[in-house]
């Protein structure tokens, strides 16, 4: 199955350096006044009905290019196998176009697995192509929340910033989902019918540094 990795939101350096900048622009008692909140954007993101739409797109296509793929193998092993039981009768012409045959076809798996699952490959490009309309709404409405309620700055706990601690009081996360028209609160509910209790997530609020 497709999986996301990191969140594509983290457009942000380690804890450590952002405290440090945070420190140099704002010495002093005003870096203490800046009001930092933060988001979980994989919690977010899987809770976007569009999300789970991504996801089996990518799964379909995943599954249908290692299909794909898995019959290029069969068919290297299939020559391979005919080499075998066949090299005794082959001239030796026949014996090197045979091998020719077997080296091009293991090419082509190769082949097949860099064009649809390289770093450049076209699974990395559909997903690039599908996620970036839920990238941009979900950007849009963190810049909302922390534009109407105050924010200076809100970190993404799913990117690089190492969250040593973080009270979940000043978690964004389900009101940046409310903005989004998401009903947090059936979602919290329909969960906890089917796995049990959960810990809802804090109060929006923000960090006084």
């Amino acid at each position: 199955m497709w999986s996301p990795g990191r969140a594509p939101f983290a457009r942000i350096v380690s804890l450590l350096s952002f405290v440090f900048v945070l420190w140099v622009a704002f010495p002093g008692t005003a870096a203490a006044q800046q009001k930092i909140g933060y988001i979980d954007s994989q919690y977010i993101l899987d809770r976007l009905p569009e999300y789970q739409t991504v996801q089996q797109k990518l799964d379909q296509v995943e599954q249908q290019w290692r299909s794909e793929i898995q019959d290029a193998r069969d068919r290297v092993e299939e020559l391979r196998q005919e080499y075998q039981a066949r090299e005794l009768l082959y001239t030796d012409e026949e014996r090197e176009q045979r091998k020719q045959e077997i080296t091009e076809a293991r090419r082509e798996v190769e082949s097949l697995r860099q064009r649809y699952f390289g770093p450049d490959g076209q699974l990395f490009s559909r997903q690039r192509e599908l996620m970036r309309p839920i990238q941009e709404r979900i950007l849009a409405a963190v810049e909302e929340v922390a534009t109407s309620e105050g924010y200076d700055y809100v970190l993404d706990q799913s990117g690089d910033v190492l969250f040593m601690f973080a009270r979940d009081q000043y978690d964004l996360s389900d009101t940046v989902l409310r903005e989004l028209g998401v009903d947090v609160e059936r979602q919290q509910q329909d969960r906890s019918a089917t796995t049990g209790n959960q810990s809802p997530r804090g109060n929006p609020g923000g960090i006084n540094n």
